[in-house]
């Protein structure tokens, strides 16, 4: 079975950084699409970031120019570079695989990320 294991959230001021990680294992990582989504209290899951097998990246809008999706195929990890957060930032991250194997979705356990203004 896919499993994510996350790690890097925590508690920053506002114009901060932080780099999230997901270590991900059961699957061939290389092939996979990874991608970065977000949550807070009583809001929809959002994605927020995306990087394919082959490279591609995509961002939601109001991330694009602070954030960078990565990956590192040797370690099977991927990673969610933030810089300049914003308290609108604030909210739980989950990393998410798309296996093109098995066309299904696994999730990571989320980790939570606080922007205090």
């Amino acid at each position: 079975q896919v499993q994510l294991v996350e790690s890097g959230g925590g508690l920053v001021q506002a114009g901060g950084s932080l780099r999230l990680s997901c270590a991900a294992s059961g699957t061939i990582f290389s092939i996979t699409t990874m991608r970065w989504h977000r949550q807070a209290p009583g809001k929809q899951r959002e994605l927020v970031a995306t990087i394919t097998s082959g490279g591609y990246t995509n961002y939601v809008d109001s991330v694009k120019g602070r954030f960078t999706i990565s990956r590192d195929n040797a370690k099977n990890t991927v990673y969610l570079q933030m810089n300049s957060l914003k308290p609108e930032d604030t909210g739980v991250y989950y990393c998410n695989l798309w296996s093109p194997t098995t066309r299904l979705n696994s999730w990571g356990q989320g980790t939570q990320v606080t922007v205090s203004s």
